[in-house]
Formats: structure tokens, C-alpha cells, sequence
């Protein structure tokens, strides 16, 4: 079962100084952080904050291509988590015909973005994000999982890249 997310914000991991990429359930409290690259992480904020630029980023390109191809992006889920990765599907439909491209969650992220498509997250990604941690990273977790639940609108804007 897929559970449709949000982009709730983007923001800098305060212990590691990465970026990370909230996505929260749409009907619920459910909280998913991705940790990102620097690079994806911009071409994600670039796009929330709806900067252009002088000429076309790579998620850009993508759009444009699909969008001369007649291809539509009907959904981006990120598929699975194995040995603390994400991994992430783009389903495309072209004439009828729907195909599956295999992504990095931050690319599909950044598509889906471009394209106002839905983004969802396998159930057992969510259940298995919450049981990968041994007993210590898991009160860890528990706390960063609380500290991200309790972000009000005005809190993402200071964590910002």
C-alpha cells in the first residue's frame, strides 16, 4: 500500500550539516526525512522556492523532455529502504503505456515537484524506516522523529538552505 506525502520542508540536519527532505503524510502525522546531497537538495529548494535561472537545471531538462515526449508523470514513490538507502520509481504513462524508471528519492522528489505530481512512500518503507534503528538509534530517532513533528511553518523557514 502507498501512502501519499508531502514535501513538508527542506532543511539542514543539525548534527550532521546535511540536508534532509521532510515528506509528511498528507491524511495523518506520519513523518519521513530523507537525507539528500548538497546538489539535490538545491535543485529541490530551487524549485519550492520557484527561482529561476538563467538556464535550465537537469530536473528542468527532464520536464522539458518529457513534456515534448508526451509523457506524463503520474506518480513518484520511494519504493524501498535497503541497508539505510532509499530507493525511489518514477511511473511515467506515454499513449497509454505506463512504465517505471528506477530513481534516487531526491531526483524523483525533484520532478514531482516540477510537474505538481503525487508523491508517495511504500508502507513497508515507513514501518521499516521506523525498525532499521538498533535500540540506540532508535531513541534517537524517536527524539529527532518528535523534534520534526513539533516544526511549526515559522521553524522550517530558520532551518532553510
Amino acid at each position: 500500500m502507498e501512502v501519499e506525502m508531502k514535501i513538508r520542508g527542506l532543511m539542514m540536519d543539525p548534527v550532521t550539516n546535511m540536508p534532509i527532505v521532510i515528506l509528511k503524510d498528507v491524511n495523518g502525522n506520519t513523518v519521513l526525512p530523507i537525507w539528500v546531497g548538497i546538489y539535490e537538495a538545491n535543485a529541490i529548494a530551487l524549485e519550492i522556492e520557484k527561482v529561476t535561472t538563467p538556464r535550465p537545471m537537469t530536473h528542468d531538462l527532464i520536464k522539458t523532455l518529457l513534456l515534448g515526449l508526451s509523457a506524463k508523470v503520474q506518480k513518484v514513490v520511494v519504493s524501498e529502504l535497503k541497508e539505510d538507502t532509499f530507493y525511489a520509481l518514477i511511473w511515467l504513462e506515454k499513449e497509454g503505456e505506463i512504465i517505471s524508471v528506477d530513481s534516487r528519492p531526491s531526483d524523483a522528489l525533484a520532478l514531482a515537484l516540477r510537474l505538481d505530481c503525487p508523491i508517495f512512500v511504500e508502507d513497508g518503507v515507513l514501518k521499516s524506516s521506523k525498525l532499521a534503528a538498533s535500540v540506540a538509534e532508535k531513541v534517537s530517532n524517536d527524539e529527532l522523529r518528535r523534534w520534526l513533528e513539533g516544526l511549526s511553518d515559522e521553524d522550517m523557514g530558520r532551518y532553510k538552505m
